[in-house]
């Protein structure tokens, strides 16, 4: 299979997917921020200067999902039945990860959206906290799992 965004001539084009039948498609992607421990601790005690990281970033990553057409200059809008947002702190490697969730009764699948909520979710902890720490690193975004569609489930193997 060849890379499907490319026409005969090798024009970039949307794919069309008027012929493929509606299903429930679910994605899920995963990454994570690493940080200074101090960063860590003003995040969970809800003291950094802009106030509740993880609850604005929760907001960004969903707002992301809903705006990936606007983003990806060839994903599709897509009508989201569902994103979820779960944050998680990790004292012991002093980060902080997110787990992204997208759905939608659709023609094409969702990795797209639920790629880009992770990635817009890591990048607004790290504007939010950058005053106190420059050198956080956004790392391992990458897709868990999807279902639903022609191409079946497919589950990461690296987790």
């Amino acid at each position: 299979m060849g890379l499907t965004h490319f026409d005969a001539q090798g024009a970039a084009h949307m794919v069309d997917v008027g012929g493929k039948a509606e299903t429930r498609r679910v994605a899920r992607a995963a990454g994570r921020i690493v940080m200074q421990p101090e960063t860590l601790a003003l995040i969970r005690a809800g003291t950094a200067k802009k106030g509740d990281v993880l609850g604005v970033a929760r907001l960004a990553a969903i707002q992301a999902a809903k705006r990936t057409a606007d983003l990806i200059p060839l994903a599709h809008p897509i009508a989201l039945t569902r994103v979820a947002a779960e944050f998680a702190d990790d004292e012991h490697g002093s980060a902080v990860s997110v787990t992204v969730t997208v759905e939608t009764v659709g023609r094409t699948g969702v990795e797209m959206e639920a790629l880009t909520a992770v990635s817009v979710g890591l990048l607004t902890v790290y504007d939010m906290c950058k005053s106190v720490d420059r050198g956080m690193r956004i790392e391992a975004v990458r897709l868990l799992e999807k279902t639903g569609g022609k191409s079946g489930t497919f589950v990461n193997p690296a987790g």
